[in-house]
């Protein structure tokens, strides 16, 4: 069971648990909170799972390929971030030290 970084509790739950859980909640005809009492976790969580998969199947996707996706986009602009601060600061650098030649 513990494979993905969904977390719950300590608790990491697969792809294939969540999108098994989301197909139960919508063929049972069940409550969230029913549903998600029967497999032990969290209404939050199944909920939550159940809108990633929505937002994945509007783009055409998985949500572990969108999870991915945004986790990548997320990491690209902290690098980018980090390049702004290191062009600023050699601006800064080279202008003081061009203003010390004069």
């Amino acid at each position: 069971m513990k494979v993905d970084n969904t977390e719950t509790e300590g608790r990491q739950y697969t792809e294939e648990f969540r999108t098994e859980a989301v197909r139960l909640l919508k063929e049972s005809g069940k409550t969230i909170a029913a549903v998600a009492r029967d497999l032990g976790i969290n209404p939050n969580l199944l909920s939550r799972w159940r809108q990633e998969e929505h937002h994945a199947a509007a783009r055409g996707t998985t949500p572990g390929a969108l999870t991915a996706e945004t986790e990548k986009l997320a990491r690209l602009k902290r690098e980018l971030e980090t390049v702004k601060k290191e062009r600023d600061f050699l601006r800064s650098a080279a202008a003081y030290f061009a203003k010390e030649r004069k």
